[in-house]
């Protein structure tokens, strides 16, 4: 059964947030607050914050910045991952990906359709792992960003969390190559 195992500690992990929005700020942007609010309540870091405009460029270069902060583990996005022709976050998160992880996007829309039903096609939720950072792309209602904290994240970036979770692999994202066998 998943759950928590007790007798391991709990690890802090560092978690930059990320809200892509051509109208918010710090003060009027829920679904950031909410993260910030989930991610610190859990015990972990908020390592930096930002808002930038829904811009490809911009969110890459945020993007690229914290992936090569040794400070950042994590980084969360919400916004920009709907359909129109503003949205562009997942392309962003897709040019600066090493590996995807497209379960996260899968599991998500699976969990959402649970609570609004169809509508959940049209979100683009998406995570990779780029530099040995974990990134995950959310859709910008604080809904989903409650949904994405609250049935997948707060699991995964636990490193109680078992069977198994993010965390334990961060010392592992950087690998490059097979150990040469032994003779």
């Amino acid at each position: 059964m998943p759950g928590i195992n007790e007798s391991k500690e709990f690890l802090p992990v560092q978690i930059a947030v990320l809200t892509v929005s051509d109208t918010r700020t710090l003060e009027d942007d829920k679904s950031g607050n909410i993260l910030v609010d989930r991610l610190t309540s859990a015990g972990h870091v908020l390592a930096d914050r930002r808002i930038v405009e829904d811009e490809q460029g911009e969110i890459e270069k945020a993007l690229r910045g914290w992936i090569g902060d040794d400070s950042v583990d994590v980084i969360l996005a919400t916004g920009g991952t709907g359909v129109t022709g503003r949205d562009v976050t997942p392309e962003a998160f897709e040019a600066v990906y090493e590996k995807a992880i497209p379960g996260f996007g899968e599991l998500f829309r699976w969990l959402s359709y649970q609570k609004i039903g169809t509508s959940t096609v049209q979100s683009r939720a998406t995570a990779g792992v780029a530099g040995g950072t974990y990134l995950f792309a959310l859709p910008g209602s604080p809904g989903a960003c409650k949904d994405a904290w609250d049935d997948i994240l707060v699991h995964q970036l636990d490193y109680r969390f078992g069977p198994c979770n993010f965390v334990e692999l961060m010392p592992r994202l950087t690998e490059t190559g097979r150990a040469t066998a032994r003779k």
